[in-house]
Order: C-alpha cells, then structure tokens, then sequence
C-alpha cells in the first residue's frame, strides 16, 4: 500500500527537495506551508501529479489533514539570520506551537515524525567538531536566540513526546546546506557570495573571515533524512558535510568560480555569530551508514549554473548579512 507523508515547510529550500525525493520513492506526498518564506515555484512543477497535494496552512495555529498519514517532515520554519531577525515571534511560535500541534497530530494520526532541528542549537561552540552529546554554548536573549531556542524547545518537547507518549519520533541537526533554489537574498553565506559576484559586487567577508563552516550539498543531506526517517533511532543525529573551511577560504573559492574581478572587503562580526561549524557524523555513519557524496567542486558548480539561470530582476536583489 502506498505510504502517504506530510511534509511541512514544502515550498522552502528543503522542503522542495524532500518533496520530490519522496515522490520519486512511490510517497504520496502532502506538502504543507504558509508561504512567509518558502516559494510557490519550488514546487509548482509538482501540481500537476495525482501524488501531490498542497496545503496553504501555518502549522503554528492547527494542522489537519483528512485520511491516513504514515509519516510526518517538520520542515517549517525561517531559517537564515535575515528571515527569524524580521520575523522572530513566528520563528518562535513555528518551533513551539507548530511542533507542539504536529506532534498531537503524529500522535493522533499513529504517525512517525522526524522533525529539523540544527547545528545552531550548539550555539558559538566550546567544542569541535561538534557531536550530538555536545550541550551546545547559546545566548538566549542574542538576536540569534529566537532561532536558537526554538529549535532547542523543538528538540526538548519532541523527545518529551517520545518519552511520556511513546511516540515514534526522529531528530536530524542540519548544518549548513547548500544547492538550486536557496534564496540569493537569504543572507547566507553562499548564496550572498555568488549574487554579490553575479552583479559585480565586492564579497563581503564579516569579522576576519577565519570563522569556519561545514557545506553539505543539498541531495546529499537528503538522502540522510530519507535514512535517519526510516531508521529505528531516537536521539538526534548529526546530518552535515564535515569537511571544514573558513569564509575566506570559502570566498575566494566563490571568486575562482565564478571568475568575478572584484575583491573581498570586510565588515564587522555581528553578535553571537558562531565562530566555528563543523559536525561529528560519527553516529550517522554507525546508524544509518551515511556519509556525504558530493564534493564542494562538483556542488558548487551545480549551484553555480541555477543562480546564473535565475531572472535578473532577481539578481538585484541584496544581501547584508550571512550566517
């Protein structure tokens, strides 16, 4: 019988791609989102197919779908600094309410959910790499906060449905993804790189530019979802790419790329910016036998060409900070 998932968030970055990727697995994909940050266009190619149906809903005020669900993403949520900095109370109610309403509704619907939490729940590291028992180093009332602990409180309640509920429930911590159809004016460190040189700007670079990041390409994260979703572990787990690079490196790369003459200038380090982001994958290569695919090169190049293809009316616009 075929399974049939909600996936929330649908219409984001992620979302799109676990949309496609569980109906290219025979799912009878339901994609849920309240369009405050996710686009229509990511999705739209799915309209056509009787495995897809759409919900314009905010998972933070109820959530109900009509018939059987097998398996639940919780996916929305705002996810770069420039979204959760101008909308911090639905970034803060989607991690709560949201979480909360869509655990009644596995618990209701007898449904396995894996909910997104992220490498921002261990904060500005003490330890590195991080690993899953690292409790993490986060300001709570920072201007990061409102992302920060709404994903922490998203963690707390969703091992608190599994505990007191038995509730079949999944974790992933994403660090930071990349790929087709991220936002150019999301505020991350990528997509800024590669507007910046699209429109023959100089990249900008905050602090000294040796803080450091982990990149994973965008199919490879989701296939480690696919496995995480359908293995038989509750604690979360780790799903990044962990080779390390600092943004200087990372925007030098971005200038090789992309062949643009412009230079690097630098600005100052906004607060609580984390200084180091590189994930321990050790439990989910034990658990779900996964490890990262594709390389920087090949990723970027990919994600190259989609920003290149993209309407110039697009490219214009900009990006003032990253993460």
């Amino acid at each position: 019988m075929t399974k049939r998932i909600l996936i929330t968030g649908a219409a984001g970055f992620l979302g799109s791609h676990l949309c496609d990727r569980f109906i290219q697995e025979g799912y009878q994909v339901v994609g849920m989102d309240n369009l405050i940050t996710g686009d229509l266009k990511n999705i739209s190619h799915l309209f056509k197919l009787r495995e897809f149906d759409f919900y314009h809903h905010d998972v933070s005020k109820f959530v109900h779908v009509p018939g059987k669900i097998d398996y639940i993403l919780h996916f929305a949520s705002p996810a770069s600094p420039i979204d959760y900095l101008k909308i911090p109370i639905q970034t803060l109610k989607v991690g709560s309410l949201g979480t909360h309403n869509l655990l009644g509704f596995a618990l209701a619907k007898k449904a396995r959910i894996l909910v997104a939490s992220t490498s921002e729940v261990y904060g500005d590291p003490l330890v590195h790499p991080q690993n899953e028992d690292y409790w993490g180093n986060v300001n709570p009332i920072g201007p990061r906060g409102v992302y920060d602990e709404a994903k922490r409180f998203q963690e707390a309640i969703t091992m608190a449905y599994h505990t007191y509920h038995k509730l079949e429930t999944r974790i992933v911590r994403i660090f930071n993804t990349y790929g087709p159809r991220m936002r150019l004016n999301d505020g991350r460190a990528l997509p800024a790189f590669i507007g910046q040189a699209l429109r023959g700007e100089d990249l900008t670079v905050f602090g000294d530019g040796s803080q450091s990041r982990s990149f994973c390409y965008v199919d490879d994260l989701v296939e480690g979802i696919f496995r995480l979703l359908h293995c038989d572990y509750a604690k979360p787990v780790n799903i990044g790419n962990p080779v390390e690079i600092t943004i200087k490196q990372f925007a030098e790369e971005i200038i090789k790329l992309t062949g643009t003459t412009q230079k690097i200038v630098y600005k100052p380090l906004p607060q609580d910016d984390p200084k180091q982001r590189q994930p321990d994958i050790t439990r989910a290569k034990e658990i779900l036998g996964w490890t990262p695919k594709v390389s920087r090169e090949e990723g970027l190049k990919i994600t190259y060409e989609y920003f290149k293809s993209l309407p110039p009316e697009e490219l214009k616009r900009s990006a003032h900070r990253f993460a």
